[in-house]
């Protein structure tokens, strides 16, 4: 059985309704013009209209028609065939009501244009059904097809927060394995510390969602540079430029920490000398972006060699910032050899959000 959408449907019953109406008001002054200029108002004109009231009962019956016939899809030329025997049974009710009117008073040469404006009208309101079940049917194709990529989206983007979970949890614990080698009071520590960045990432995973406030994004990325100062001591320092006023906008999870990881990766980890990380946030009121810049003072590297060859985590996240933003989300990557390495990430915010966070 075919079923319609009830809002969508009396909606339509309401326009073909007021139509109807307008239709019978609009041929009632043009009977009537003649006689109002002289005064006069001839009941019998009203009287006339209100018997043509079944045709519109009638070709109210056109709707369920066309949507048996949008729900078992008979070949085209049935549904011409069907229809067309449908315009002649309506072109003998309306005879029939001439006939009940006036009697067969007339030559049958003058029903031929009554027959004719049954014919049409019968075409036009068919017509005129198959085209707002057509508009219909596109509706429900466009939105089907929107969940069905929000769906894969959805689950792109898991996929890809998989990818790095296991990745992060594989440095830590091989960060916590080199403590314990000279210093297991501090491996203790760094393993607390684990288990309060292992609650983040289970969170959200729990939840479903990919998208976490930078307030807790930043928490979570002191939490990962508290458990690798333990290792490197005094070798890591780390600046802070942050925008207090972007504390509140949404950004995708784990977004931030493999960029600060990288830095450690490739400029702390191989050198003896102190590294020096930057971590900069600031919000764009007019445009509506949120910017987010790590860097370091490390090596760098040729800038066609990276394009070549990139690491999962910017890989990862140049892919999440498209299937979340478009050609809105970029990553763009600022590098020559012995310049450093520094990477800005531009996420658009939403009207929603944006409002939220200026109130």
């Amino acid at each position: 059985m075919y079923s319609d959408d009830p809002v969508q449907t009396v909606r339509m019953w309401r326009i073909y309704v007021c139509a109807w109406v307008a239709f019978l008001l609009l041929m009632g002054i043009a009977l009537q013009v003649d006689d109002l200029r002289q005064g006069r108002f001839d009941t019998r004109v009203v009287a006339a209209i209100l018997k043509s009231t079944p045709h519109a009962v009638f070709l109210a019956l056109l709707w369920p028609l066309s949507g048996c016939l949008e729900h078992r899809r008979p070949p085209a030329w049935a549904v011409v065939l069907i229809h067309a025997c449908g315009a002649l049974l309506y072109g003998v009710m309306c005879y029939s009501l001439l006939w009940f009117l006036i009697g067969v008073r007339q030559p049958l040469a003058w029903y031929f244009w009554p027959l004719l404006y049954a014919l049409m009208t019968y075409c036009v309101v068919a017509a005129i059904f198959h085209i707002v079940r057509m508009d219909h049917a596109r509706r429900r194709q466009a939105e089907a097809a929107r969940l069905a990529h929000h769906l894969l989206v959805t689950s792109e983007m898991s996929a890809l927060r998989n990818k790095l979970n296991p990745h992060f949890l594989f440095n830590t614990l091989h960060s916590i394995i080199a403590l314990m080698r000279h210093s297991p009071a501090a491996a203790e520590a760094a393993l607390f510390q684990c288990s309060d960045m292992l609650r983040y990432v289970l969170r959200t995973e729990k939840n479903g969602v990919d998208l976490v406030t930078l307030d807790d994004e930043l928490q979570f990325v002191r939490d990962y540079l508290d458990l690798e100062s333990l290792r490197l001591g005094p070798r890591l320092q780390v600046d802070w430029e942050l925008d207090e006023k972007a504390g509140h906008c949404p950004l995708p999870a784990l977004s931030l920490q493999p960029l600060v990881e990288n830095s450690i990766k490739h400029a702390i980890n191989p050198y003896r000398r102190p590294g020096r990380i930057l971590i900069r946030t600031s919000l764009d009121e007019r445009a509506g972006t949120l910017t987010l810049t790590v860097g370091d003072n490390g090596p760098g590297a040729d800038p066609d060699a990276f394009k070549a060859s990139r690491g999962l985590g910017i890989r990862t996240l140049v892919r999440r910032l498209e299937l979340q933003h478009g050609v809105r989300g970029t990553l763009s990557v600022r590098t020559a050899p012995g310049a450093g390495f520094v990477v800005t990430m531009s996420i658009p915010l939403a009207e929603e959000e944006f409002k939220l966070i200026k109130e």
